[in-house]
């Protein structure tokens, strides 16, 4: 009866052994074996427009009585802005980030954040990254803001990761805003 159960003992020891060899080599063959994914990095400009004939970003509710202005607590905006390539809004568009974001601070320092970015260039065309979280006013501006991505579709199939946002050029004359994205993801997509 002892060396039946030590046989069997062996068995399940060996069957294991040989279940995490196949796993790790596995894991060297295939990068995306076990849901690691691949790391891409992007950098977008966002072209923001407060107003005028080219306005992106529309204040769409607020505080009774109080004014909606970029800096109000409780203020919503709506955004619906060219993704490009370069600093200039002239530069070829990659996509559109749309989304809302709220003025959440009391002293209108900060807000929070929903938004995805909807590719449109050959690369990533009709793939999605969505983001959520708080940040600086990214339209009256501060430091650096750091948002998580929380998902995406197509190439960025169970996608998570974070963006490092920046104001990089303000025209108010024009009522312009431009944000540089630089976007570091983790994604999945081997089902495309």
């Amino acid at each position: 009866m002892a060396k039946g159960s030590a046989l069997a003992s062996i068995q399940i020891s060996l069957v294991l052994l040989l279940a995490i060899f196949v796993c790790s080599e596995a894991d060297l063959l295939d990068p995306y074996y076990c849901c690691r994914g691949k790391e891409t990095k992007i950098t977008v400009y966002l072209q923001l427009f407060t107003g005028g004939p080219k306005t992106t970003s529309v204040a769409v509710a607020g505080a009774p009585g109080r004014p909606r202005t970029l800096s109000e607590f409780g203020t919503i905006f709506v955004n619906d802005a060219n993704m490009t390539e370069g600093i200039s809004y002239r530069s070829p568009t990659i996509g559109r980030a749309q989304g809302l974001y709220i003025v959440s601070a009391r002293n209108g320092n900060s807000s929070q954040g929903i938004f995805s970015f909807i590719f449109s260039n050959s690369q990533y065309n009709g793939s999605t990254l969505e983001f959520q979280g708080p940040g600086f006013n990214l339209q009256t501006g501060g430091p650096t803001s750091e948002i998580p991505v929380i998902g995406g579709t197509k190439k960025f199939r169970l996608a998570r990761g974070y963006g490092l946002f920046k104001i990089v050029r303000q025209n108010l004359s024009l009522n312009n805003t431009v944000i540089m994205g630089n976007i570091t993801v983790v994604s999945n997509n081997k089902f495309e």
